[in-house]
């Protein structure tokens, strides 16, 4: 087990970063505050410098090295906001950073990481690939690896976020972190709930992983970090197949309950957050939201959800959003087999419009889908208000004698 930091360390640790990140706003959400029943604040990370609280322990962990260390650079493998970390604050502490993305990386984040003067190796397919080709470099150059969550001067940084979440709401009962490697959560965990205990008082953590990669539960249940076989998810960004080693120990002695929530869940916490909130977060940094939506927490007192990055690639969102919109029932595509004759796209038009819905968007076609020569597809996007009002809309084109079916997104 890892020895869980002291308090006087994470203090440490945040003045000297005071240069480098940005103490981010803790704001109210009205909206998520009725669907909880209890007061629920969101601490906006996607608005630190870099996109996301990477930056935090990537500072300190440079900040930590010798002059010797850094006179050989740095390198890390990232997808994205590890690496943008990196890149800066060795920008700003003048080491030379080389950083090793796969292939697939979105383009923001590509050129951001460029932007900040590093050095891009584009390889490989996935980030684990990624991690061997940097280890490998870092052993045949002698330059310093920096691990993404799996080091102790990495968990400090970022546990200076936990401090900001109690001088922001020291009234907090519940926080809600999402969890990839660890690192994050491990951090928090430690200085939030050292800091409050200065001034009296006792919270919860609790962590948040996407459905397809939680391999936190099995470790628990192990007593000790297990590999998991993940699955693609929007969450790329808690992507992780194993928890780290140095995070765990502080996983299994701090944190007091992990959820999981599905790509659903997520997709439409990134539509309440944008319509609600009016802030654009990454999927991996919405999952704390998402519990609250799924119903996955429980009312415990006033809830902090951390929004843990905003580097979205645009393309991206506007799939997620449509998804989004698609999971909450509020957009829905059908394909419907019509008579090969005059009058029906119309007549299929004005039964959406009785029933109040809007047609986005129209495929009409003769064929394939194993259509008989005196048939048609006519295949609808359709704008509606809800699960109940997409019912409505299904049930008058029924009525009317049509077949909808119903397409998944």
């Amino acid at each position: 087990m890892s020895a869980v930091p002291t308090l006087a360390e994470f203090e440490d640790a945040a003045r000297g970063l005071e240069r480098v990140i940005s103490h981010t706003p803790t704001l109210p959400s009205r909206a998520l505050s009725d669907i909880l029943g209890s007061p629920v604040v969101l601490k906006m990370e996607n608005l630190q410098r870099t996109g996301s609280f990477k930056i935090r322990g990537a500072g300190h962990r440079l900040a930590q090295l010798t002059e010797e260390q850094r006179s050989h650079g740095v390198v890390a493998a990232s997808a994205g906001n590890h690496a943008q970390g990196v890149a800066l604050a060795a920008q700003a502490l003048g080491i030379p950073a080389t950083i090793f993305m796969p292939l697939g990386v979105p383009v923001p984040k590509l050129l951001a990481t460029r932007g900040y003067g590093a050095e891009v190796v584009l390889e490989g397919e996935t980030v684990a690939t990624s991690l061997r080709l940097a280890a490998e470099y870092a052993e045949r150059t002698g330059a310093i690896m920096i691990h993404p969550f799996d080091h102790r001067d990495i968990v400090v940084g970022q546990g200076t976020l936990g401090l900001e979440l109690i001088e922001d709401a020291p009234d907090v009962d519940t926080i809600l972190v999402g969890i990839g490697g660890g690192g994050l959560i491990a951090g928090v965990a430690a200085a939030a709930k050292a800091a409050a205990a200065k001034i009296g008082r006792t919270i919860r953590v609790i962590g948040v992983q996407a459905e397809n990669a939680a391999a936190v539960p099995p470790s628990l249940a192990a007593g000790h970090p297990v590999e998991i076989e993940t699955h693609p998810t929007i969450a790329d960004g808690i992507l992780v197949a194993r928890t780290g080693d140095v995070p765990f120990g502080m996983i299994q002695e701090l944190v007091d309950d992990v959820v999981t929530v599905s790509d659903d869940d997520i997709a439409r916490a990134l539509l309440v957050l944008l319509e609600q909130a009016k802030v654009v977060v990454e999927p991996a940094g919405a999952v704390g939201v998402a519990a609250i939506l799924a119903g996955k927490v429980a009312d415990t007192g006033k809830t902090l959800c951390v929004l843990s990055g905003g580097n979205i690639d645009p393309l991206l969102l506007q799939r997620v959003v449509a998804h989004g919109l698609a999971a909450s029932g509020r957009y829905l595509t059908v394909r419907i087999p019509l008579p090969d004759r005059p009058g029906q796209l119309a007549r299929v038009s004005e039964l959406v419009a009785e029933a109040g819905a809007n047609v986005m968007e129209v495929m009409h076609t003769r064929h394939g889908q194993g259509l008989q020569i005196s048939e048609v597809s006519l295949q609808l996007s359709i704008e509606t208000r809800g699960a109940e009002h997409t019912e409505l809309t299904l049930d008058t084109l029924r009525r009317a004698g049509y077949d909808p079916i119903v397409v998944p997104d």
